[in-house]
């Protein structure tokens, strides 16, 4: 079990749990970083007393710096300092909870070093999937997944050899607006959206479960983690949020992995792998089974999860403009300038202008996601 921590995006809400698993657990925090949330990050300075505190954006840190100029914490800035503080001497794990592409390249240097990772952030494996994970590959980094879904399937094929498994059934909740009609859905405001039955997230990826863009991104992901085509990831309605997800292997059996819909036990399952620990999270009332639904995601209704298995398909730089066409849509859709549909538009104009690079590099990747944020903005 690791001892030491270093948390990247601690104001957010992964961060923010991860914090409240990490003081029962007696780990040591080394480091912490945020983008601009510096009272939140304040308090957690005073609270876990990190050696390093990273704030990405320039002029809240000259802010920051001043508020804790009482304390022993080394200020970092930029991403810089975001990339310093994954690297902290002392860690031996780093959660990688930063939302955006904000996140992946201080993914990226804490795989170089060879640490062990605790994935929260997406855009490491959707956009740089390739790269990332030959990094991790060539410096023999560990990676333990920290969403639900993906953490269900790493425990489900513990133990189990790569040969024996045919197929990963990734569960989707559906979102707030599963039950809407196609008509109804046209006309589903940024509130509809974010009233969702089950999980309490922020407001990008609220949205992204509404669309099943959340579950399309998972599926890349789960692709590259575990080292399956994306024809062999399939995903499942399943509302309760109670099966996280299953393994179907090749004598077709299926183990499932179940628990309250808390992601505070994935990511304690991160921080303390091999072991478990006792939870905060309550016990699961196995009664409950008797009464869940499991369906097919109605994909003419979300056509944000057939445009990321073909993304996904793609390769390249295809899901970097994915993911940027889909951050700026969503954007939009919040601020009200894009109807829900109008955000699946985005992304497929977006996907048909931008060519696919087939092979690109960090740098490509990265102007690729940039490209697509533009075009969507621009033609909006």
């Amino acid at each position: 079990m690791p001892q030491v921590i270093s948390l990247l995006g601690s104001t957010g809400s992964i961060g923010r749990q991860t914090l409240e698993v990490a003081g029962p657990l007696g780990l040591t925090v080394a480091a912490l970083s945020a983008d601009k949330n510096i009272a939140l990050l304040e308090e957690q300075v005073r609270r876990f007393k990190p050696a390093v505190a990273a704030v990405r954006d320039e002029s809240a840190c000259r802010d920051f710096k001043v508020k804790v100029r009482d304390t022993n914490v080394r200020v970092l800035s930029g991403e810089k300092g975001v990339i310093d503080a994954a690297c902290a001497d002392r860690a031996d794990t780093v959660v990688a909870a930063i939302v955006g592409m904000a996140g992946l390249m201080p993914a990226l240097a804490a795989a170089e070093l060879g640490r062990r990772i605790a994935l929260a952030n997406k855009e490491a494996l959707v956009c740089a999937g390739g790269l990332f994970m030959a990094q991790v590959k060539k410096s023999g980094a560990e990676i333990i997944p920290v969403d639900s879904e993906h953490s269900a399937i790493f425990q489900c094929i513990k133990g189990e050899p790569q040969s024996s498994v045919k197929r990963l059934i990734l569960t989707a909740s559906g979102g707030p607006l599963r039950a809407m009609s196609r008509e109804e859905l046209e006309h589903a405001t940024p509130e509809m959206a974010l009233d969702h039955p089950t999980w309490k997230m922020g407001k990008k990826i609220t949205i992204d479960s509404a669309t099943l863009m959340n579950k399309g991104f998972e599926v890349i992901e789960a692709a590259h983690l575990f080292s399956v085509p994306p024809g062999e990831v399939s995903v499942i309605v399943h509302p309760e949020s109670i099966v996280h997800s299953m393994v179907e292997f090749c004598d077709n059996s299926i183990i499932a992995q179940i628990a309250e819909p808390d992601m505070r036990l994935p990511i304690q399952y991160a921080l303390t792998y091999p072991e478990r620990k006792m939870s905060q999270v309550r016990g699961f009332d196995i009664t409950r089974l008797s009464a869940m639904t499991f369906e097919e995601p109605d994909r003419k209704k979300f056509p944000c999860l057939d445009l990321a298995l073909e993304s996904a398909e793609a390769q390249g730089t295809a899901c970097s403009v994915l993911n940027g066409a889909n951050e700026a849509a969503v954007e939009l859709f919040l601020s009200g300038k894009l109807s829900f549909y109008g955000i699946s538009d985005s992304i497929r104009a977006a996907l048909d202008a931008i060519p696919n690079n087939p092979s690109p590099s960090c740098d490509e990747i990265i102007e690729a996601g940039e490209a697509a944020k533009r075009y969507v903005t621009d033609n909006t």
